[in-house]
């Protein structure tokens, strides 16, 4: 059966947020600019999809709620039109990219690519200070996955962040910062679908990142390609099931 595509909404982009204004006003680092704030706190609100899949945004509106000018956000859509998560419409502006399950198998395909790839290398390469590195992240995860487990899945959003912060650790002595940083870009854009879906796993994603860790640790790089690609198709399985795409 086709699916109707989605209808794209018009919807006014939310009201300013304290968070956004003070980081904003918090940059104290003559390298960063504010639109290097900005930029990273609308990529944050898509990904997490507080602006959801075809939101059409409305630039007055984004410009009080970010606290920037037209042309500087402008700017700053336009360069996430290279990841995908915005669309830029011509004349009639810009939308929050849609997603579709093709993008999700496409994502979740060169995630693992990516993602084995770099664990061969880090396994390699990873001294003591990366082990170390390792056993921290693991250590935070599982603090963050045994409150969910518990049923506090107001925490969610934490534990999304020390997901990353483990994977990331996993693969963080591969030796290239251009292989980390493109895994990184597929990494955000394939989460977006599991806030999309708003859901935590469970024991089976926590059961995945302790089998993992423990063949970090033995530098045992097939288990663990083996376990980072089951671990990815899952988290595919998942998000269908629960009919957000």
């Amino acid at each position: 059966m086709t699916k109707r595509p989605r209808e794209t909404r018009e919807v006014p982009a939310p009201a300013p947020t304290r968070p956004a204004v003070q980081a904003v006003r918090a940059v104290t680092d003559a390298a960063e600019t504010v639109s290097d704030v900005v930029f990273r706190q609308i990529r944050q609100d898509i990904i997490s999809c507080r602006l959801l899949p075809g939101t059409k945004i409305k630039l007055e509106q984004a410009k009080t709620r970010y606290s920037i000018s037209v042309s500087s956000l402008r700017e700053i859509l336009s360069r996430l039109t290279t990841e995908n998560l915005v669309l830029a419409e011509g004349q009639r502006g810009f939308e929050v990219s849609p997603v579709s399950r093709k993008e999700l198998e496409e994502l979740a395909d060169l995630r693992s690519v990516l993602e084995t790839h770099a664990a061969g290398l880090s396994f390699a390469s990873g001294d003591l200070d990366w082990e170390g590195d390792v056993v921290a992240a693991h250590h935070r995860l599982a603090a963050a996955e045994r409150i969910l487990l518990a049923g506090d899945l107001e925490r969610t959003i934490d534990w999304v962040g020390y997901d990353w912060q483990f994977h990331r650790a996993i693969v963080s002595a591969c030796g290239s910062e251009a292989l980390l940083a493109t895994l990184s870009s597929v990494f955000d854009r394939f989460l977006r679908y599991h806030m999309l879906a708003r859901s935590f796993r469970g024991k089976a994603v926590v059961d995945d990142h302790k089998r993992l860790f423990d063949l970090a640790l033995k530098r045992d790089v097939e288990g663990a390609q083996e376990v980072i690609r089951r671990h990815i198709r899952s988290g595919v399985e998942h998000v269908l099931k629960s009919g957000c795409v």
